[in-house]
């Protein structure tokens, strides 16, 4: 399927998970660029916030992605609210949880999933209709690097974001033909709370690490902030992107997938262990 250009600055375009980390990355940078920002989320306080920095038209929301009635009441709000075409339709809601399949909590990994799978397919049903409606437009859903490969600790994330993955890439092949795209996103390691806002009853590797400690050990091996994600994605979907790796990390991913892709975790695990020891000789100085 050819590219066709998506130009995102100065056009309307919707924003869930909008209260903090690559969510508000977008929001503020497109905002910067002239376009009226529709922005969700169910964090009131981080919503108030996002919103605050925002120089151009805002409406802003507080939702449950995983509330399917309420995101197509959103989506009827946006639409008598938009003052031109809606260019883009960010799903980007998402939280974490870790634990061995072995100890899973079902509880946790259901919220998970109602959130990160659930949440994109409400609001991709939600809004798909203004977009098919113009003619126009792209379908935005965030996935993850771990929607490339399997982690441990890491299924309930994994199976969501592969999830979103095949749910994006089925309705890129349905939108043919329609003037609309749908996009797919796999970010690597950005800094962003959802690991201190995660779900950890225990230390899943059995080391005795708190919450703290393991949410401290993931930031510091991440590579990209919120704003460069979102410079990223944006230049993305304005190239007319299908999918879009987000920082140096999630090539490495992409890559290690096609080439080895039953035995990728042996070369992850000996390039983890050097981020981890680089980053603990960097805390120690």
């Amino acid at each position: 399927m050819p590219r066709t250009s998506r130009p995102l600055s100065g056009h309307p375009v919707m924003i869930t998970g909008a209260a903090s980390g690559i969510g508000r990355g977008l929001a503020q940078l497109l905002s910067r660029r002239g376009s009226p920002v529709a922005i969700a989320d169910i964090d009131a306080e981080g919503l108030k916030q996002t919103a605050a920095a925002m120089s151009g038209p805002v409406l802003t929301r507080v939702l449950d992605v995983r509330d399917a009635a309420d995101q197509l009441t959103f989506a009827d709000e946006v639409r008598e609210w938009l003052p031109a075409p809606l260019a883009a339709v960010f799903n980007n809601a998402g939280v974490a949880v870790s634990s061995s399949v072995l100890e899973a909590v079902p509880e946790d990994d259901e919220w998970l999933r109602q959130i990160n799978f659930d949440g994109v397919v409400n609001g991709t049903r939600a809004f798909l209709p203004i977009l098919v409606e113009q003619g126009s437009g792209a379908i935005v859903n965030t996935s993850s690097v771990y929607g490339l490969v399997g982690m441990p600790y890491q299924s309930a994330y994994c199976a969501a974001k592969f999830a979103v993955r095949g749910f994006t890439d089925a309705l890129r092949q349905e939108l043919r033909g329609t003037g609309v795209s749908a996009v797919t996103v796999h970010p690597g390691g950005i800094r962003t709370n959802i690991a201190r806002n995660g779900r950890v009853r225990k230390d899943p590797e059995g080391k005795g690490r708190t919450k703290e400690q393991i949410a401290a050990e993931f930031e510091a091996m991440t590579m990209t902030t919120p704003e460069q994600a979102a410079e990223i994605i944006c230049r993305g979907v304005e190239r007319g992107k299908a999918r879009i790796l987000v920082g140096p990390d999630a090539y490495l991913f992409d890559t290690l997938a096609r080439v080895t892709p039953t035995h990728y975790f042996d070369v992850l695990s000996v390039v983890m262990g050097l981020v981890r020891a680089r980053a603990g000789k960097g805390a120690g100085q």
